[in-house]
This record gives C-alpha cells, structure tokens and sequence, in this order.
C-alpha cells in the first residue's frame, strides 16, 4: 500500500510537469547492508553485468517434487532461513534504498525489468528502471504509463506500488508477477488446457472490460504483456502505448500494437480507431492460446500480414466494407481475391471443442471494427457459462480465485520439462499452483 501523501495518491492529472514535480529528490545515498554475503544489491547499484534468467514459477506438476517452495510474496526468501536479516519498516516509499535488487528479468526499449524486494515489508516487486537520458529527460511513454496506472485499481491490472525518481532513472516499483502468457505457452506447448483457456481469457476480457469503461486503450495487447502470478491470475502490463479517449483526438497512430496482433482496419492505416482495437489483439491471443502457436504470424511487414488475414476471414470489399477503398493502404490490385473460410477448418483445435468457442473467436476477430464485440459482452458470451456465477458479480479489485470452484487444471506438459507430454492420469487433481 502506498501511503496516503504519496504522489501515488494524488488526484490531480499527472503530465510530464506534475511528474517531475511531484517525484524530483536528489541521488539517494547508500546505506551500506550489513548482509552483503547474501547476494542482494541495493536499487542503486544496478549494473550492467548479464544475470541468468529466473526459473519460472512452478506448475501443477512440480508439486510432485519434495522441494519446497514459497507460496507467495509473503515468503520472498523462498523458504530460506537468513535470522540477522531484518526489515526496516520505518523506510519511507519513494526512496531507492527502500528496494534491493535480486536479479535481472529482462530489457526492454527504454527499460530494463528487475527482480526486487522492498525493505519496507520484505515483499518481492518488480522494479522497471528507465534511464534517462540528460538531453533527452524521462521518455513520454514512461509518463503516460504512470499517467494511466495510478488512477487503476483493478485485479486484472498490474498493481504500481511505487515511483522512485533519481537524477540517473525513473523506476516503477510493481507488484512482482512471476511470468508472462508468452512464457507460459512455451513451457506448455500445443495449446493449452481449455479451461485454463477460459480462465485466462475471462480475466484478459475483465481487465479491458475495466479500462474501456474509462475510455482507456491498452493499444499493445501481446502474451508478453500478460503477467500471470504463481495462482494463474493474468494481469494487463505495460501501459507506455496506451492512450485515454477522454478528449476527442484524430491524432492517433497507426503504429500500434505488435505486427501480430493488430487489427485489418490500422494495418490498412486507419488512426480513428477505438477500443475494437484491443478486442482484435484479445482474438488473436485467444486462438494462440488454445492452437499453441500465434493466429497471423506475419514475418516481413503489414502487407504480408494483411494476406495471413484476407486467408482466413476473406478480402474486404466496399460492398462487405463500406469505406475500405478510403483507407491510406487499401489497393484492391495487390490482393489475391480470397473468400471466408470456417475457422475449424483453419484451426483444428476448434473442430474438439464446443461451438461457442469458436463463435466467440469469430465475434472477436471481424474485419469490420464496429461489429466486434465488446469487452463487456463477450464476458457474458456462452462461452464462459460454465464458469461459476459468482465471477460475474465480483467488485473490481477482488480476483477470480476468491471464488469456490476456480482453478486452473494440470498442463499436459511439465514446466521443468516441455518437450515431454506427461499422462494426465498421473498428475494430482484439484490443486491450484
């Protein structure tokens, strides 16, 4: 919990001016840990040197091992006993030395990831440190990503505990998830469990149910950007694309969302696009979850993407289309006539499940972007009345596991080793991890 005079905590707009105001301190000085043998690092000390990336959390499976394992961040130590290791619960939020680097998770653009633990309380984080460059200061994007995170308070959205702001980085302390969808899918592949599948996309819908109400796009739906916890819970990251549709704008840009997962209407250049633009990415990230492998995979660019698509759901045409031939990048003349074809016939895991899956796979991935559905509607789509009723009735910040009866089921492949199918018959049932 962040405390109450926390920047965190304002309700005023934060925009590149507040931001810097409210989180300007001067370099914090290192207090020097008596237990430097243990291997930790002050938030400080962040180096360049390579550190060998984290074992992913346990499966279902891994419960067959005698090792044991700490259940949640309340035990960030993994069940090892340092006794002369104490927290210092009268550090302040706000400040580097309040956090410890355990280890690097991963590097982006602007922004490498951390493994951390907060001396406050001794919960494991996520420390996210941009370094800013002097001529350059704090990217937008950083911005718009605390802009937008700390007015959201919901379970399917990555919590943002704290802002730390020095005169070499700006650092986002987050709750600490132990994966991502991506990673998940490639320690479990061919596709995932059906249920599991329903769960996760119960929680993906839920959380742009949450931001769409506020007129929020996430804009770079990916499984990168989908962090699941050691219980199964899936949470949106990642907000430094995202955009608010409060003020009317016709700027927006048609280079969002990764190759992948974006949708006909911005692969053909159209910038007035609302929040069917995350309903075509969540499509695109259900049928990768239940096939194993991405819906379009485009290699080369937007043409050769918009082909993997015309494939599947046909080429558009003015008279199926009213007003595509207006769009900067439509030419007739360049596509193959190519007309719909079932998506069971494309994706043959459709064909071994129930028909309501595939329906809403179909309302999910339509050319035309008015005619997708919501967020909202598709949480209550057939699909997931088999999901116990109570999850429709939850508040905002209550997760989905509170509710008897929701669990994910064994994988059939074991994280330790994925390229080996273990019999369901001999993994323990009615567990969650």
């Amino acid at each position: 919990m962040v405390a109450e005079n926390h920047p965190l905590n304002c309700n005023d707009k934060v925009h590149r001016g507040t931001l810097m105001l409210a989180l300007t301190e001067p370099c914090y000085a290192k207090p020097g840990l008596k237990r430097r043998h243990l291997g930790y690092r002050e938030l400080g000390e962040l180096d360049g040197v390579e550190t060998p990336q984290p074992q992913w959390f346990h499966t279902l499976q891994v419960r067959r091992l005698r090792a044991q394992r700490g259940r949640s961040n309340s035990d960030p130590l993994g069940g090892k006993n340092f006794q002369e290791f104490q927290w210092n619960t009268g550090l302040q939020f706000g400040t580097a030395n309040s956090y410890l680097n355990l280890e690097k998770l991963g590097e982006g653009a602007y922004a490498t990831v951390y493994k951390g633990i907060s001396r406050i309380n001794g919960h494991l984080v996520a420390l996210k440190v941009i370094r800013m460059k002097t001529e350059e200061g704090v990217p937008f994007t950083a911005i718009r990503e605390a802009s937008l995170l700390k007015g959201l308070k919901h379970a399917n959205i990555v919590l943002l505990h704290d802002i730390i702001h020095t005169r070499e980085s700006l650092t986002f302390v987050f709750e600490y998830m132990q994966t991502d969808l991506a990673q998940y899918m490639i320690q479990h592949p061919g596709g995932l469990h059906p249920w599991n599948v329903r769960i996760f996309m119960f929680q993906l819908l839920r959380g742009l149910s949450y931001i769409h109400s506020r007129r929020i796009l996430h804009r770079d739906l990916k499984p990168q950007n989908l962090l699941i916890s050691y219980m199964g819970e899936l949470k949106l990251a990642d907000f430094g694309l995202a955009r608010s549709k409060s003020i009317p704008c016709q700027t927006y840009s048609a280079e969002v969302v990764t190759l992948w997962y974006r949708p006909p209407d911005v692969l053909l250049g159209s910038t007035d696009y609302s929040t069917a633009l995350d309903i075509w990415g969540a499509g695109c990230i259900f049928i990768e979850m239940l096939q194993g492998v991405p819906a379009f995979p485009g290699v080369a660019d937007a043409f050769e993407q918009l082909v993997k698509i015309w494939r599947v759901l046909g080429m558009p045409t003015e008279e199926s289309w009213p007003g595509v031939s207006e769009l900067p990048n439509y030419k007739s003349e360049c596509f193959l006539p190519c007309k719909p074809q079932q998506f069971r016939d494309v994706w043959k895991r459709f064909a071994q499940l129930p028909y309501k899956t595939e329906d809403l796979a179909q309302q999910m991935l339509t050319v035309i972007p008015k005619e997708r559905i919501s967020a909202q509607d598709a949480l209550h789509h057939p699909y997931f009345s088999t999901l116990p009723p109570p999850v429709m009735q939850l508040r905002d910040t209550v997760s989905v596991f509170k509710v008897p009866g929701v669990r994910l089921e064994s994988e059939v492949s074991d994280i330790f080793s994925p390229n080996i199918r273990m019999k369901s018959s001999l993994m323990p049932e009615g567990k969650c991890w």
